[in-house]
């Protein structure tokens, strides 16, 4: 019989923020698209945009649910941002 996997509620938190960090830095990784948008070497709007909408959907779902859930509220919420500025730097 398959033995299952299960985790304590400790380590549930930690993975939590690990993957909250982690999605944090995913989004960090558009500082060199929006360093070159505004250097002249314009890039795609599109996925930064629907990234940006997305974000904006997880961050209020995390929000509003009946029992709130920050770390997935943290990790989307820079997502919102960096994908607005990408964006928005693509097409100026």
């Amino acid at each position: 019989m398959k033995e299952v996997l299960k985790m304590s509620e400790k380590q549930m938190k930690i993975l939590g923020w690990v993957a909250t960090f982690m999605s944090v830095m995913m989004y960090v990784s558009y500082f060199p698209q929006i360093m070159n948008n505004l250097a002249g070497q314009k890039g795609n709007f599109i996925q930064p945009l629907v990234a940006a909408i997305n974000c904006s959907l997880w961050v209020y779902y995390g929000l509003f649910k009946k029992e709130r859930d920050i770390p997935l509220a943290a990790a989307n919420a820079p997502g919102i941002v960096f994908g607005l500025v990408t964006a928005i730097t693509a097409l100026i």
